[in-house]
């Protein structure tokens, strides 16, 4: 076997790994060398083709095989379930879960914990499925949590971690949820959480670092990857809008221990290149977190200085960049910084969320009303994407923080600073403004030629006066022989989030 690569930071207490369905078109021994090589300490092993089929007569015999591929490589491991068409041939993921009859799924579960306490992986990740057409909510909960608390059951009896993931347009779709279940399962320590943090950039209300911290101790499993906000499509680091060193800081600061693997199920035909780069990705984003915790570190002072003396809010929002540094969110995407915003932005902002848990809705209210008001242009970016981290903290926000929060945004609107714009357009307005304001917001963006990226909501709130505005403005440009913005075509999709696992 080849030398396996040094890692350049020693400081990750979490195992990175990388998920052998990204390896479709390599044989398992190969995939696994190849990882080990690139400096990955673990793997996620997706049971089903073409690796390890969990039907196999030969079963026990391969899985002696895998257990010494593991340990010749110093692989951690843990299981995966995602197979498509493992159970059946013409339908994705069925049956589920949720599914009326869902024996197949349970023996497949049932198979999946015993692989796992044979080749000792620390959990068997799995999911809960999409509703079928001939289920209410009510009884596809039913049907989940009778079948989870089997599975359970049976984990423990074999000394096995379950992780549950929520996937988009699953039953369990957010983490709220997998918790949800595990309370009314009654907190069973053989139950815990997986979090893709792609997907929290495309239904977690709190964000990636917000779906982590609610995960907190149950987290087990972590899934990496990278998404935009209105397509479940797994990407690689950098082609979407996730905040990679936020996610990874979060972890640290967390001191989550297990394995955070990549997980790009539809990139096997660029695999070995990919898994370099994106192990270059992950050391480059662990340095680049530095900021990140250095972030967490401000937020907790600031938070504890603020509750103590309101009146210090303005000074602290105001020396927030000196702290925490003016680079953007998203480099990779956004270099300007205009379209998701900068470190200290988001810091800003999660400071306003922070002092949202604590202080009146009255009180609060004020001191964003004079933020805005007496700050610059920074600081107002801070406010309005502070309003978002409410909102996304809080599907209900106090009447009066609502009004001042629409005044706000409206004003943001009626500039002409891109970057404002971009701030005003994202989860407050998509919760709150009325829809004959929301349209012209985001039209608003088409005009000044900033991306649709930066609207929230977008493919849930998109509708049919909206498409015959979008289509308008496409025509007067045609006929003023001027480009159209490729994104304009966000405006008429229709609104889902398609699971594309």
């Amino acid at each position: 076997m080849t030398a396996r690569k040094a890692l350049t930071d020693d400081q990750f207490r979490f195992a990175l790994g990388y998920g052998t369905n990204g390896f479709a078109d390599h044989p398992l021994p190969v995939a696994l060398e190849l990882l080990a090589e690139q400096g990955y300490t673990a793997v996620a092993l997706t049971l089903g083709h073409p690796h390890l089929d969990p039907f196999a007569d030969d079963l026990e015999e391969r899985l002696d095989e895998v257990g010494a591929l593991l340990a010749r490589n110093g692989l951690r491991v843990v299981v995966e379930t995602g197979t498509r068409f493992l159970l059946d041939a013409r339908q994705k993921h069925r049956p589920a879960l949720v599914d009326k009859h869902a024996g197949l799924r349970l023996e497949f579960l049932r198979r999946a914990v015993d692989i796992a306490a044979k080749l000792d992986a620390e959990c068997v990740s799995f999911f809960s499925g999409i509703l079928p057409e001939d289920a209410t909510e009510q009884t596809g909960w039913q049907r989940l949590t009778t079948r989870v608390a089997e599975l359970v059951e049976y984990a423990a009896a074999r000394d096995v971690l379950l992780a549950i993931e929520p996937e988009p347009g699953m039953v369990v779709e957010t983490v709220a949820d997998a918790l949800r279940l595990h309370g009314e399962l009654g907190e069973p320590r053989a139950l815990r959480l997986t979090v893709d943090i792609g997907h929290c950039v495309v239904v977690e209300p709190g964000g990636v670092d917000g779906a982590l911290r609610l995960a907190g101790d149950l987290l087990a499993n972590v899934q990496l990857d990278d998404m935009l906000p209105h397509t479940h499509e797994h990407l690689p680091f950098g082609d979407g809008v996730l905040d990679l060193p936020l996610a990874l800081a979060t972890l640290a600061e967390l001191d989550y221990r297990g394995v955070a693997a990549v997980e790009l199920p539809r990139h096997s035909w660029d695999a070995p290149g990919l898994a370099e780069r994106s192990m270059a990705a992950l050391r480059a984003a662990w340095t680049a977190s530095a900021p990140a915790r250095t972030a967490g570190a401000w937020l907790a002072d600031s938070t504890t200085a603020v509750l103590a003396d309101h009146a210090s809010l303005p000074r602290i929002f105001a020396t927030a960049p000196r702290s925490v540094g003016r680079a953007p969110r998203c480099p990779g995407t956004d270099p300007t910084g205009v379209l998701f915003g900068t470190v200290a932005d988001d810091a800003r902002a999660r400071l306003i969320a922070r002092l949202g848990r604590d202080l009146e809705p009255a009180v609060l209210t004020q001191l964003l009303r004079d933020l805005y008001h007496r700050g610059d242009s920074a600081e107002r970016r801070g406010v309005l994407r502070g309003l978002g981290a409410l909102a996304e903290a809080s599907p209900r926000l106090d009447g009066t923080l609502v009004l001042t929060g629409l005044e706000l945004t409206s004003d943001a609107l009626r500039s002409n600073e891109t970057s404002l714009v971009a701030a005003a357009v994202g989860p407050f307005a998509a919760a709150h403004l009325d829809q004959h304001a929301w349209r012209h917001a985001v039209l608003k963006l088409v005009f000044m030629g900033v991306s649709l990226a930066a609207a929230t909501g977008l493919q849930v709130r998109a509708d049919a006066e909206l498409a015959r505005m979008a289509a308008d403005f496409a025509a007067e440009r045609r006929a003023a022989s001027r480009p159209i913005p490729e994104d304009l075509a966000l405006l008429t999709r229709p609104a889902n989030h398609p699971t594309s696992l």
